[in-house]
């Protein structure tokens, strides 16, 4: 088999070809409905596909389109998978929880975030508690986001973040424009004032489907980082946890931390590894996220801003939209085959050793 052929042009197509390999697997399908329509128009949902015993103690979990159009390479994997007819040797007592565009809305927009202008990954927070506060962010929130996107606006908030990375060094400016935050709804990396529509269901699946379950694994697919291919595994878990020395037993010693500073991305507030522990207090969770690398990171930065002032300040169905689309849909997607065969075999590999893993 071709594995590019498991990867698709447009959510629709993707949603399309993910629930005809999971129903030709023999998987048990839902579908729970997004209350937005899709950029052609089209109805948004999260697909679960559940295959093995209704009661295993052992669930795999893989979850692709936590930042929307990344759900590109997420879902190219899960398919991969399926059409391989990996399901079909899962061990005895072991199943496998498939959730598909657990963002849906930006999958198919062509946005990392939800129709809340939420960061999903930086949404999982106390929202009854104090939020996280970033004063990096608050000092170039005008230049990350700004009012207008002429060549003018441009070469102002550029030299503005340009002397911000000057002072404060690059790892400070990433984490400053990254690691989440809670006062800017129309910027980057927004987590939201409430808990977003996909973090409530992704927490309703986990609820429903992870009650009997002792052992976890969860594998979450994320692209924008790193070198053009390249699987990075990261555990947001410290490395000292846990968490972090089974995802090492499991993956190898190439697993990254960004609180231990191995990682390319910034240690991040509100990511949803860290809850999913939370979420199924019961079991033994082992999370892993699998970051592929596209572009340089300042020309994914640069797509993130075009979008985010796109939608907050200009109109996202005008003739202005489409280069900015397709600059994000770029910064996300290597719509290659080299780059689809590298996401395909590592997560193969990935999905094997979790498996491994989790009948140790």
């Amino acid at each position: 088999m071709n594995s590019a052929d498991s990867f698709s042009a447009t959510y629709a197509e993707a949603r399309a070809r993910f629930r005809e390999a999971a129903a030709a697997a023999g998987a048990r399908l839902e579908a729970v409905s997004h209350p937005e329509r899709g950029r052609q128009g089209e109805d948004l949902a999260t697909d679960v596909a559940w295959i093995g015993p209704a009661g295993a103690e052992q669930v795999l979990v893989t979850i692709s389109g936590t930042h929307g159009a990344e759900g590109f390479c997420g879902s190219g994997a899960q398919v991969d998978w399926l059409a391989r007819g990996e399901a079909a040797r899962l061990p005895a007592g072991v199943a496998a929880l498939m959730i598909h565009a657990v963002n849906p809305y930006g999958f198919s927009w062509l946005r990392r975030v939800t129709h809340e202008n939420v960061d999903l990954n930086r949404n999982w927070v106390d929202f009854d508690a104090p939020l996280p506060a970033n004063p990096g962010y608050d000092a170039i929130a005008e230049a990350a986001v700004p009012a207008e996107w002429t060549p003018e606006a441009q070469a102002r908030s550029a030299s503005t973040l340009g002397a911000y990375m000057a002072d404060h060094g690059p790892a400070a400016f990433q984490q400053a424009i990254s690691g989440g935050q809670y006062r800017h709804p129309g910027g980057l990396f927004f987590g939201g004032a409430a808990p977003s529509w996909s973090r409530r269901t992704q927490s309703a699946i986990f609820g429903e489907y992870l009650g009997q379950a002792a052992r976890v694994g969860v594998i979450d697919y994320h692209t924008g980082l790193g070198p053009w291919g390249y699987g990075e595994r990261i555990v947001t878990g410290t490395p000292d946890s846990a968490g972090y020395a089974r995802a090492r037993a499991w993956y190898g010693a190439a697993i990254t931390s960004p609180s231990g500073g191995t990682s390319t991305s910034a240690p991040i507030t509100g990511d949803g590894l860290d809850a999913a522990p939370r979420l199924i207090p019961h079991a033994e969770v082992t999370g892993m996220a699998i970051e592929v690398g596209t572009l340089s990171l300042m020309d994914v930065l640069l797509a993130l801003r075009a979008d985010a002032w796109l939608h907050a300040h200009g109109d996202p169905l005008s003739p202005q939209a489409g280069p900015i689309k397709a600059r994000v849909r770029a910064a996300f997607y290597g719509d290659a085959d080299d780059w689809k065969g590298m996401v395909a075999g590592q997560s193969l590999l990935a999905i094997r050793q979790a498996i491994g893993g989790l009948t140790a």
